[in-house]
């Protein structure tokens, strides 16, 4: 009796918290659009309270302050971005398919979700100085790294041709990208998305070897 007793609130303990993050995450989900509108640093609980149908208490009580919410709002956000990114390289049959399902999706969300992308970049900026969210920020960069990288690994297999560079430089180079078109995309310039495009299309090639050179190196 003791055993299935200990089990049973095993059980309820276990669902509680499944409750818990559950709610969470569509609280987060719910506050993204402001947060996003607002930012990091002109926003607190309240603000975000005031701009959604939930009040501050109800915020207070399932994230400890504003960077607790940011983070799970941006994580789930990205979590999301990686897995329509995964789909494509799952899908592509041929090189020439990644390069473009890629390049597409790249200007897609720069321009529907240009706010959400500034959220991502605003607080990877304050985690340079709040040591407090840093932990956090590095592991949704690295989620973003890993994504960039099964990208350019899938090309290269596809394009039957080695890769020319690391998975941090890969992913600085397309981060890059992104961020220049992000800046672009807010000041109203209205080729930023055809100009990523073209960009992620014309460098994405730069970071394989091509397969005349490797075998004239081999010989």
């Amino acid at each position: 009796m003791t055993k299935v007793a200990g089990k049973n609130q095993e059980r309820i303990a276990r669902r509680q918290v499944d409750k818990f993050a559950e709610r969470r995450a569509q609280l987060a989900a719910s506050a993204l659009q402001t947060l996003s509108e607002l930012g990091y640093a002109r926003t607190s609980l309240r603000d975000i309270a005031q701009n959604s149908e939930f009040s501050h208490g109800v915020l207070h009580y399932y994230f400890s302050d504003k960077v607790d919410l940011i983070i799970q709002c941006v994580k789930q956000y990205k979590a999301e971005c990686v897995k329509r990114y995964d789909e494509i390289v799952a899908t592509a049959r041929t090189a020439m398919d990644l390069k473009h399902g890629f390049s597409a999706a790249m200007a897609g969300t720069l321009r529907d979700d240009a706010s959400m992308h500034r959220l991502w970049y605003d607080l990877r900026n304050q985690s340079l100085f709040e040591e407090s969210f840093r932990a956090d920020v590095l592991e949704i960069d690295q989620s973003l790294q890993r994504m960039i990288w099964r990208i350019v690994s899938q090309y290269a297999e596809l394009a039957g041709a080695p890769l020319a560079v690391s998975s941090s430089t890969a992913y600085a180079v397309f981060d890059g990208l992104f961020q220049q078109a992000l800046l672009r995309q807010l000041a109203g310039y209205g080729d930023a998305g055809r100009q990523l495009q073209e960009s992620v299309e014309s460098i994405i090639d730069y970071l394989i070897v091509e397969v005349e050179l490797g075998e004239r190196l081999s010989s």
